[in-house]
């Protein structure tokens, strides 16, 4: 037996304040306590019958939420472990724009069920050459799950089947009615090749007031203001963009002027006036009839485009000017003046509507059907979705679902096809991950056994939101029985339990991406491995002093 010398107590590696911490105990076994508590946060939000969390953030925002992308978001993780895995649901919401809480559930869960087998005396890295085994084996498996794919070119009808369930894993209830919005704005902005689908297109404008029974889609922009001027409303118009001021231009230089009598005085100010009038005629002489101004408009220039008849819409976000240039066709222009043909551009209807106790100013093209339709007219590049709700955070709430399936169909156009959801797809991967590892040789097996049973965590939330703790374990074994039958690959969670707590997902139409479930399973499983190959955590004493402000990450993001 070795003798084991003993270790200096005052050797000092690092500075006075650093933490250090090693080992499977103080490092790994911490690291899976933190990431199961981020995961328990969000597991209670999952599937339709999720609960909302109230989340009031550092700057007294207040949330009602399940949508784990804004849990996460809103919530300062500050435990490094913790924050790869929000790394990971970052990712996800970025790739697809759905299935950020189930990255989060997944890992959760392989960390917990990795814990055992750390705590029994197996390696970590043993584990992960397991967990990272079962992910190939189940990402090859999933490419077998695909029960039908979205039909080309699409139709409203395919894209609300395929919209529905992951608009009622936010608004469960209101799913037809935002899914057939969110369909037919899509499809109204889709292009001639819809690889070129733009998420961006289709925008939301929120008015308080009725019910969501009263939203619309209109075929152009909404904005919630009225024009400054007295036109309100014009047909078949050109249209140019400015984002420059529509005022008098003030000189860099302070000057000073000396009037020695009456008539200097009158006329100190016609110059500026002759000049701004001859600018606004040019502009009303190239067939201008809508301004949009993306700055202020002097009281001046007002008058005139008043007296030459000229709508004038001021837009102060540069992202909305970009949008409104968009919709007309037209080129942003940096100073005032007449532009020229190609800069000009062309809207059907410019007009002041009230919606609720709001009047909002509507630039739109006209849609087949309507009166003065002719067939050449150009397709709308936006759509807007006009939300009408009770209260704020409804509404926030509702925008955030439609803004998960305007992502699902851009998702759905890179990979069309669907699998059974509800449950299924995974139950029916950590029955094929399962056999895969009763047939392996090594330790790794163990990992990899653990990473099907850590597969059933999604059922077996969905069961738990829906129909509580005791009766979601007896859903799930049903489950099992009914997907260790041939054809059983489809059956899923029933969460309104009209039978026995279990449904076909492909008879119900219940279906999610692929893509959606490939990306989820895989950035899970590389977190899990990320946070097991951590060994020792190192971290240095905070600077002192006055914080740095934070800027928000997308500050500038289109």
């Amino acid at each position: 037996m070795s003798l084991k010398v003993p270790k200096a107590n005052n050797l000092q590696l690092f500075k006075d304040g650093y933490k250090h911490l090693q080992g499977i105990e103080d490092a790994v076994l911490r690291n899976i306590q933190a990431v199961s508590e981020l995961s328990d946060l969000v597991r209670t939000s999952f599937g339709p019958n999720g609960r909302n969390n109230l989340i009031i953030n550092h700057l007294g925002r207040l949330f009602v939420t399940s949508d784990a992308a804004t849990i996460i978001r809103e919530v300062e993780v500050v435990h490094p472990a913790a924050k790869l895995l929000v790394m990971a649901s970052q990712a996800q919401e970025s790739e697809m724009g759905d299935s950020t809480n189930m990255v989060i559930i997944l890992a959760g869960e392989l960390l917990k069920k990795s814990e055992n087998l750390l705590v029994m005396g197996l390696h970590p890295s043993e584990v992960i050459k397991g967990y990272e085994l079962a992910c190939v084996k189940a990402l090859a498996e999933l490419e077998n799950l695909s029960t039908s794919s979205l039909p080309s070119p699409f139709t409203q009808e395919s894209l609300i089947t395929a919209l529905k369930p992951a608009i009622a894993s936010k608004q469960y209830g209101y799913e037809d009615t935002l899914s057939s919005l969110v369909a037919e704005a899509a499809l109204a902005v889709m292009p001639k090749n819809p690889k070129n689908f733009n998420v961006d297109n289709v925008r939301v404008v929120k008015i308080m007031g009725g019910s969501l029974s009263g939203s619309k889609v209109v075929q152009g922009m909404v904005f919630g203001r009225e024009p400054e001027g007295i036109i309100k409303k014009v047909s078949g118009a050109k249209v140019t963009v400015f984002t420059c001021a529509l005022d008098i231009a003030q000189t860099e230089t302070k000057g000073t002027v000396l009037l020695k009598n009456a008539d200097e005085m009158l006329n100190f100010t016609r110059g500026e006036e002759q000049q701004l009038e001859n600018i606004f005629k040019e502009i009303a002489d190239s067939g201008i009839k809508v301004i949009i101004a993306g700055s202020s408009v002097g009281d001046l220039a007002l008058h005139y485009l008043n007296r030459f008849n000229i709508a004038v819409l001021k837009v102060l976000f540069k992202f909305d000017l970009r949008r409104v240039a968009r919709v007309a066709n037209a080129t942003p222009l940096a100073r005032v003046g007449a532009p020229t043909p190609e800069e000009a551009g062309f809207v059907d209807i410019f007009e002041t509507t009230e919606i609720g106790g709001d009047r909002v100013t509507v630039l739109r093209q006209l849609a087949p059907g309507e009166d003065g339709y002719e067939g050449h007219t150009e397709k709308t590049r936006t759509a807007t979705i006009v939300l009408r709700g009770a209260t704020a955070n409804h509404l926030d709430d509702l925008e955030r679902a439609i803004d998960d399936g305007v992502n699902v169909i851009k998702s759905l156009i890179k990979d069309p096809r669907l699998v059974p959801g509800a449950g299924a797809t995974e139950l029916e991967l950590g029955k094929h991950v399962e056999a895969y590892g009763s047939g392996m040789r090594g330790l790794a097996q163990r990992a990899v056994k653990r990473h099907a049973t850590a597969l059933e965590v999604i059922p077996r939330t969905l069961a738990e939101n829906a129909l509580g703790g005791a009766e979601g374990n007896e859903v799930l074994s049903r489950l099992w029985a009914k997907h260790e039958q041939k054809g059983g690959e489809a059956w899923g969670v029933d969460i309104e339990a009209e039978q026995d707590g279990t449904l076909l997902a492909t008879d119900f139409k219940i279906l999610d991406p692929l893509a959606a479930k490939q990306w989820a399973i895989k950035l899970a499983t590389e977190a899990a491995v990320s946070v097991l190959s951590v060994d020792s955590i190192i971290m240095s004493k905070p600077a002192g002093g006055p914080k740095v402000p934070q800027q928000a990450s997308n500050w500038d993001e289109d």
